[in-house]
């Protein structure tokens, strides 16, 4: 199957990821309805892809079933601050062992990625600082030497995303993020292990507080 040119394994596969983007986006809130006859009509698919797309989000903890039918469960507060407490803990182990493993050309991508989040906080482009952010992270997954801790933390970081989208809106936190980007940018220049992991640690630990009083004034948490 292909959508406006991405391909899809299966219909299945096009709906669980147009539902699952909207309930960690934020289009859908905690207790909403999802109706298959709703779903099919809005997405131009059957009810079998709607079913197999339901069934794994409510394997992702996404969904699940209530009384009055399928409701969005979404990404809880506990959830919030279980999934920094991990983060923190891989996370920091991750960004340590890439400082040992990462080259030249890898180090070069890292700073093209900050200078550009660097730009678009100096403007004060929400989506465009988020999305660069999330590429600075990616990246550290990816150069970290290990599919398990890339997938594990790939996954944590999208369930966060709607957070992090509020928390990148405050221009002074999204400066202090980039500025934290860049020490462990340079931790990982210099190959410290030990520097880049902690620098990991403290910058997700701040990052956590930010969001949870970015969600409290926001009127979410």
């Amino acid at each position: 199957m292909e959508v406006n040119g991405k391909k899809y394994a299966s219909a299945g596969d096009y709906v669980f990821e147009i539902l699952e983007n909207e309930i960690l986006g934020g289009v859908f809130h905690d207790g909403d309805v999802l109706t298959e006859q709703r779903l099919c009509e809005r997405l131009g698919v059957s009810r079998t892809p709607v079913r197999e797309a339901l069934f794994r989000l409510k394997q992702e903890h996404l969904v699940e079933e209530r009384t009055h039918g399928i409701c969005v469960v979404g990404v809880t507060e506990q959830d919030l601050y279980d999934i920094y407490e991990i983060r923190k803990r891989i996370e920091g182990y991750a960004t340590g062992r890439c400082a040992s493993l990462i080259t030249h050309a890898q180090l070069r991508e890292l700073r093209e990625i900050v200078d550009l989040q660097e730009f678009y906080t100096s403007k004060g482009v929400a989506d465009n600082i988020r999305d660069t952010d999330t590429k600075f992270h990616e990246l550290i997954y990816d150069f970290c030497g290990s599919r398990m801790l890339q997938a594990t933390l790939t996954d944590l970081h999208r369930k966060v995303r709607k957070y992090r989208k509020l928390s990148v809106e405050d221009p002074n936190r999204a400066y202090i993020a980039m500025c934290e980007h860049r020490d462990i940018l340079d931790a990982l220049s210099k190959h410290d292990s030990a520097e880049a992991e902690y620098l990991a640690i403290l910058h997700i630990e701040n990052a956590r507080k930010n969001i949870v009083l970015a969600t409290k004034s926001d009127g979410q948490g």
